[in-house]
């Protein structure tokens, strides 16, 4: 026997095979990974929003929350397209203790809610990492039952390190939600610190999730927080719980009287649920709907939205502000310099910074 047939006879012997087709062709691939990089026109984002596309309006916001300046003047116009249809809605801030249930909680309000004919929207806000910089973005995962849901809008976002764990650009993202159609809109933030303060800023009802034998460990952050929230709810009242829940709501009923009124006439509300068996939960929503009433018939509905607009005004300078000075070239060529300096002990941080911006507007004035 040769050789040949030898290698023929093998059991070593690979066969030629059929080639598979591939599940996508190239042209497909290629005009799917172009569809996804380009941007579309202020007109087809705004007309997609205002039709309801949440695939539309999740470009839009990931558009809104890019740093690139090559995208921030086209967000800017589709937020002045989509600000006439906006302020429709309810906003409502979530806070609390991780672990303390706010997925949970927001997933059965939410589905409560849709089933109502709501159209609810989840701004989820998720932790970046100060070391890689990167999110998990989990709450679509832990809301999975809302997240299915075809009223239901979840974006989670990452905070970008901004103040407290509050997305720079979560006010943006309310307009283009309420333009799409959303009339109640939930904000969620990290945990307790101080994103309470910036969600407050941006929200018509703040509402404070607790749980019950928490312990005093929590005291020295609750005060603060309590006289900011509209309602406080003890969560996880179900099981041999539900008897320190409504010690706890006793207790925090209490504590809210030693407060100072708010200029609302509000008078905060406690209650206990237990968002895992959906207990609760529509007296929940009462509650929000009583303050929404409220609110509006003595007027301070709108005129807390004014506030809030003119204080966005303020923030946007800020940020305008700082994002330009540290992309003006003699500030960056400097910037290096004074922090070797600076670590050598040969300048102070104050005199360190009145030079960058000694040279920012000396360059910003000519």
């Amino acid at each position: 026997m040769t050789k040949q047939n030898q290698n023929i006879n093998s059991a070593l012997n690979v066969q030629k095979g059929i080639e598979q087709p591939l599940s996508l062709n190239k042209d497909s691939i290629l005009k799917f990974k172009q569809n996804k990089k380009s941007l579309l026109s202020v007109d087809d984002y705004s007309k997609g929003i205002l039709q309801g596309n949440l695939t539309v309006l999740s470009r839009a916001i990931t558009l809104i929350e890019s740093s690139l300046p090559s995208h921030f003047d086209i967000a800017q116009a589709v937020i002045e397209k989509c600000l006439p249809f906006s302020g429709k809605s309810i906003r409502i801030g979530i806070t609390g203790v991780p672990g303390v249930g706010k997925s949970t909680f927001i997933e059965a309000l939410g589905k409560i809610l849709t089933n109502k004919g709501h159209k609810v929207a989840v701004l989820a806000i998720d932790p970046s990492s100060q070391i890689s910089r990167g999110s998990i973005l989990g709450d679509k995962t832990r809301m999975e039952e809302l997240s299915n849901d075809p009223n239901a809008f979840i974006r989670p976002s990452p905070n970008a390190g901004s103040l407290g764990g509050v997305a720079r650009k979560t006010k943006e993202s309310i307009i283009l939600c309420e333009a799409a159609g959303f009339d109640v809109i939930f904000i969620e933030t990290v945990g307790v610190g101080q994103s309470e303060t910036a969600v407050n800023a941006m929200v018509d009802f703040f509402l404070l999730l607790m749980l019950a034998g928490a312990g005093d460990e929590l005291q020295g952050i609750k005060r603060g927080i309590m006289e900011m929230a509209d309602a406080i709810i003890i969560n996880k009242a179900d099981g041999d719980n539900i008897q320190k829940a409504k010690n706890a709501k006793m207790d925090y009923s209490n504590a809210l009287h030693l407060f100072p009124p708010k200029t609302s006439g509000w008078i905060p509300k406690t209650e206990i649920c237990s968002a895992l068996s959906k207990k609760g939960i529509e007296d929940c929503w009462d509650i929000i709907q009583e303050h929404h009433q409220q609110l509006k018939s003595n007027n301070y509905f709108e005129q807390k939205r004014k506030e809030q607009a003119k204080q966005r005004m303020l923030e946007m300078v800020s940020d305008k502000l700082k994002d330009d000075f540290f992309r003006d070239s003699e500030v960056s060529k400097l910037l290096p310099k004074l922090e070797k300096k600076l670590l050598q002990n040969k300048i102070s941080s104050y005199v360190a910074a009145q030079q960058l911006l000694d040279i920012y507007f000396k360059v910003s004035s000519i």
